[in-house]
């Protein structure tokens, strides 16, 4: 089922649908959630224009009332999803390039903690699922289907963070990881950078395998760096 854009659209900006909240009981909460996976599936680094929320229609599409819709925007502005413009309206944020290599540098340092907990306390079978991700990319072709390959990069990195067990740790990289999500997307296809990953990823699984504290930690934080250092190079398209 589709439902109406609920932006104004500048030229050649996406079109959004949420769907209608059925359960009423925590509709601040489930505004939050819904449009906070709106805007990460966004691509908003493809896009040529800011993309401007429309209150009123994302209201109407959610089935709701504007006071959820509103909290829900407030509770991402916060967070540095969105940003208000008097007179104007809210915009999703696009983050320059200095702000998305502090991140990643941030996320270098928090992942490499992560995998530094996993080979102190995982087990064999739980580091066991990482290599079970990329089972079919082991077979000497590295041309995996460019999609499929984002999605499972991006969770590859949420279960290190997740596998480490400190949940401050956890709470820690969320958002951070929401932000850093849309980025990858947009850079994973760039100058070869599928082939380039999964060497890393396998490299990084081999080390947590062995129980090698310090080469996991060091190729993580190498991995996530090699990414600030594309951006560096690379990203003309942020500001």
């Amino acid at each position: 089922m589709s439902f109406d854009p609920q932006i104004r659209r500048l030229p050649g900006a996406p079109k959004l649908a949420v769907a209608p909240l059925e359960d009423t009981s925590t509709f601040k909460n489930r505004a939050y959630s819904a449009l906070k996976e709106v805007i990460v599936s966004l691509n908003i680094y493809d896009q040529p224009h800011e993309v401007r929320l429309d209150e009123r229609q994302l209201a109407q599409s959610l089935g709701v009332s504007r006071t959820p819709v509103r909290e829900a925007m407030a509770q991402l502005e916060r967070e540095g999803f969105v940003h208000s413009v008097p007179r104007r309206g809210i915009y999703v944020v696009r983050k320059t390039r200095r702000e998305v290599i502090e991140m990643i540098q941030v996320w270098a340092a928090l992942e490499g903690l992560a995998a530094r907990l996993i080979t102190l306390h995982s087990t064999d079978e739980e580091i066991s699922r990482l290599r079970e991700m990329f089972t079919t990319f082991e077979d000497g072709t590295l041309h995996a289907k460019l999609d499929e390959y984002s999605e499972i990069n991006i969770q590859f990195h949420q279960t290190i963070i997740a596998m480490g067990g400190n949940g401050i740790l956890v709470n820690l990289a969320e958002n951070l990881f929401t932000h850093m999500r849309m980025i990858r997307r947009k850079t994973i296809g760039e100058n070869d950078r599928v082939a380039r990953s999964i060497q890393d990823h396998l490299a990084i699984i081999q080390a947590l395998e062995a129980r090698d504290t310090e080469r996991a930690e060091t190729l993580v934080k190498m991995h996530a760096l090699g990414l600030a250092d594309h951006v560096a190079r690379h990203a003309d398209y942020l500001s």
